[in-house]
């Protein structure tokens, strides 16, 4: 009789450690499945090159970007957004700022963007516009296309020149939301 209770003891003993290890194992795996995605979406990092994007990101900074934003919403004018100019995955990302949405027409009057025919009051830093590129006549976006300055527009490669021109919405990678290196270290406004 010893035997046989000493036995069932033993597999029950057997029966909670695996139970126990596969819980383990479960959680293990949701915890990385989770970590996986919020990786995926939110945690791309994108360096900062130049000083376009100064006051608010510095040559350096290394940034965030939320992939998932815009599967759910469009760029609305004044996101900072990461993005390949012209599609081309072979090279950086770009950071800079939308300032222009489809359908719309832009032009330049004494340094200060105009967006059809009304005065735009941006509401972050930015420097005005002394070289127009592409603005040196009004421009009206297409469908799916969006205009991007960087807020230092004197240092700035963006929609006003050739390796850059207007930004189709397939292009865009996402919104840069936190800063994560340098001295601007948390989320950008």
């Amino acid at each position: 009789m010893a035997k046989l209770t000493f036995g069932r003891q033993k597999r029950r003993m057997n029966y909670d450690l695996l139970r126990h290890v596969l819980t383990w194992a479960v959680e293990i795996l949701a915890v990385c499945a989770i970590a996986f995605v919020l990786v995926w979406y939110f945690g791309l990092r994108v360096s900062m090159i130049g000083d376009s994007m100064r006051p608010q990101l510095n040559n350096g900074d290394v940034t965030l970007v939320n992939r998932l934003v815009y599967d759910m919403a469009q760029p609305k004018r004044g996101d900072i957004i990461a993005f390949c100019p012209k599609g081309d995955k072979n090279t950086h990302y770009y950071i800079k700022r939308v300032v222009g949405l489809p359908g719309e027409t832009l032009e330049v009057r004494e340094g200060v963007l105009w967006i059809d025919g009304k005065e735009i009051k941006e509401r972050y830093e930015a420097t005005t516009i002394k070289e127009l590129g592409y603005l040196k006549e009004p421009i009206t976006l297409g469908e799916n296309e969006y205009f991007v300055l960087g807020d230092d527009r004197k240092n700035s490669e963006d929609s006003r020149h050739q390796g850059v021109g207007n930004v189709s919405r397939s292009e865009i990678v996402g919104k840069v939301w936190f800063v994560v290196s340098g001295e601007d270290f948390g989320f950008l406004r």
